[in-house]
């Protein structure tokens, strides 16, 4: 079989099924798909060899003429077409990796396209993996194809050292791609930063000989391939010239390098540069709105300003919502466009840091069901539980304060399982947290630099097994792979969450454990390590083991700590005074149950902070009160 600009017609009968493809071809591109699929029927008729390719043609005319929506008709005749290449212990005798590429080989492509506009990347990359596999042996123009999509699946995934090496491959072994324009500078940055925009895949049809083949093609192909190139490298940090073209998707990447590069006010400006001048030209989208207003609302949420960042994304939502109405009714692209389940997860971070934990846990609800094995997710929805909770305390201690007789509520009993921002809830999604970033540590994958591969590094092996050897820990997505610190970081923050919430429905042992595994942890900060001592403490006391209580609440290990860790953090311990006081109070508490009520009382005569004196006049009181009278004069 030729290629498909050459076609050859070995028999006189092949000439006029040759026409009627080209006939067929031709109606296609002027859109008039019921004569294409009357054309295409009559090659079948006539006794066309190439079955499949017939069938899958036909797919995907029908497709077309029903406005490129009803995907899952589509979907399941290509996998009726692949069924065999899939069949488990066959070597894929369906799919043909010659020139001129055969039905199943497109098939599976454009199974892959249609899972990747879904969202299901994982699956994406499954169905299109034989082909990646097979990547040198099929004809060019295919290869790009299936290259691209596979780039864009790395990126969707935040496997970033990988699609780094796949770029490599291509590159230096399949001649796909140039060389990126470099800058001189290689400064580097946190890698944070916004999604890249992803180019939209389609499908056209192409004429082959014997029949007609529908073969992925991407407007402006290698635009697409460089556009991929230079997001692999800005997301990986290194150093690279972007040149704008005038189109919103170079501005906005030049607008992710500022944000990279911890410019955010550059990166903002970029941002509304490109919303003026498609405002002005008319070329606003739904799609660009919603990018341009979620990626300011990242900008001001890095800044901390989470009251505009909140409202960036609420505006976000809105755009994404007209997108969004009917999704089963929708093309691919607008589906892929959609992006609720990212925003509703970043307007949920900038309500946890608004101390408005309802409205965060409802906008976390919706994320989790797609990204469930997330655990900062898990842990962030048991924050909003937990300030939820914390807050109703405040509110009912509020009322009964005011009010001479406090009201009673009656309360159904509720299930730990039901979704409600309660703190049994917040425990299940600790669990959830604790086990899978257990699960994740075990995995984290360390890249070891040595001096030697700095001064002299090894030269590039592209070949079609090493793209596959780097390792990313991309186990947050939607967000960028997380470091060993970041990892750590958390790990500890799920304990100490999970040993308060223990705490409160009264799990002193659990407790007790997160505890005393938060102060086991590598890293760990003044803060945790302060949180982790006063838990301890407070978990072996309602044990009845104040004298093992009393170990946690040195108040001498306190003015070890850095007073600016207690300064930046968004809590009510603000100072290291502070943390001496609360300390100080807990332990008093400890030698009262002890019964040593005179040291007691001479540790509580010099708690004079705001958080713990109301707390500390009470707990006198009581102690004078059981100390009975001094003798020769009143109680002091």
């Amino acid at each position: 079989m030729d290629s498909a600009e050459s076609p050859t017609k070995t028999q006189a009968g092949e000439d006029e099924n040759y026409n009627l493809l080209c006939q067929a071809h031709e109606q296609f591109n002027n859109l008039e798909f019921d004569r294409c699929l009357e054309l295409l029927q009559e090659l079948g008729t006539r006794g066309e060899s190439s079955g499949p390719v017939l069938q899958h043609n036909r797919a995907v005319v029908s497709y077309y003429k029903t406005g490129c929506t009803q995907h899952s008709v589509l979907l399941k005749e290509l996998e009726a077409l692949t069924a065999d290449a899939d069949a488990p212990g066959e070597a894929s005798s369906g799919l043909s990796l010659k020139q001129g590429a055969a039905a199943a080989t497109v098939a599976r492509y454009n199974r892959a396209v249609i899972y990747y506009h879904r969202h299901m990347f994982g699956t994406a990359l499954e169905r299109l993996a034989p082909l990646v596999a097979r990547l040198e042996a099929l004809e060019k123009a295919m290869a790009a194809l299936v290259a691209t999509l596979q780039l864009q699946l790395l990126l969707a995934t935040n496997q970033l050292n990988r699609a780094e090496a796949f770029l490599d491959y291509l590159q230096y072994k399949l001649n796909l791609v140039a060389t990126a324009p470099s800058s001189n500078s290689a400064e580097e940055a946190a890698a944070v930063g916004t999604a890249p925009t992803s180019t939209a895949t389609n499908s056209s049809v192409a004429a082959t000989s014997g029949g007609a083949a529908v073969e992925g093609a991407v407007t402006g192909l290698g635009g697409s391939l460089q556009l991929l190139q230079l997001i692999t490298l800005v997301l990986n940090r290194k150093p690279v010239v972007i040149q704008e073209d005038g189109t919103p998707e170079y501005a906005a990447l030049k607008a992710q390098q500022y944000y990279i590069m911890k410019d955010f006010q550059m990166a903002a400006k970029q941002l509304m540069r490109i919303n003026n001048e498609c405002t002005q030209a008319g070329t606003v989208t739904p799609q660009l709105s919603t990018c341009i207003a979620n990626n300011m609302g990242v900008i001001h949420l890095r800044v901390r300003h989470y009251a505009i960042a909140a409202k960036f994304f609420q505006n976000a939502l809105n755009f994404d919502q007209q997108l969004a109405q009917n999704l089963r009714q929708s093309t691919l692209q607008t589906m892929s466009s959609a992006r609720s389940c990212e925003i509703l997860y970043n307007l949920g971070v900038a309500m946890l840091h608004l101390r408005r934990p309802k409205e965060a846990f409802q906008c976390f609800l919706v994320p989790v069901k797609q990204f469930h094995s997330n655990p900062r997710l898990w842990l962030r929805m048991a924050e909003a539980c937990i300030m939820e909770h914390e807050a109703k305390l405040v509110e009912e201690e509020r009322q009964s304060q005011s009010e001479t007789t406090p009201s009673t509520k009656p309360y159904a009993p509720q299930s730990a399982g039901v979704p409600e921002p309660t703190l049994e809830f917040a425990a299940l999604c600790l669990r959830s947290a604790l086990t899978l970033t257990q699960h994740y540590k075990t995995r984290f994958h360390m890249t070891v630099v040595s001096s030697e591969d700095v001064e002299a590094p090894e030269p590039k092996d592209p070949t079609q097994e090493s793209w596959r050897h780097p390792q990313d820990n991309n186990f947050c997505n939607p967000s960028k792979p997380v470091s060993l610190e970041s990892l750590e970081n958390m790990l500890a923050a799920i304990y100490a969450a999970h040993s308060f919430v223990s705490l409160r429905l009264g799990d002193h042992v659990t407790a007790l454990e997160m505890s005393e595994k938060l102060l086991a942890c590598e890293r760990l900060s003044d803060a945790h390590k302060l949180l982790g001592h006063m838990y301890a403490g407070e978990a072996l006391m309602l044990m009845d083991k104040a004298s093992e209580a009393r170990d946690h609440l040195d108040p001498t290990f306190v003015g070890t700590l850095n007073a600016f860790d207690f300064e930046t953090r968004d809590w009510q311990l603000k100072s290291v005074d502070a943390a001496q006081n609360v300390v100080r109070y807990n332990l008093a508490v400890a030698m009262a149950l002890q019964n040593d009520l005179p040291q007691a009382k001479a540790l509580l005569a010099n708690l004079t902070h705001s958080l713990v004196a109301s707390k500390a006049v009470a707990l006198r009181r009581f102690i004078d009160l059981k100390m009975g009278p001094a003798p020769g004069g009143t109680p002091s």
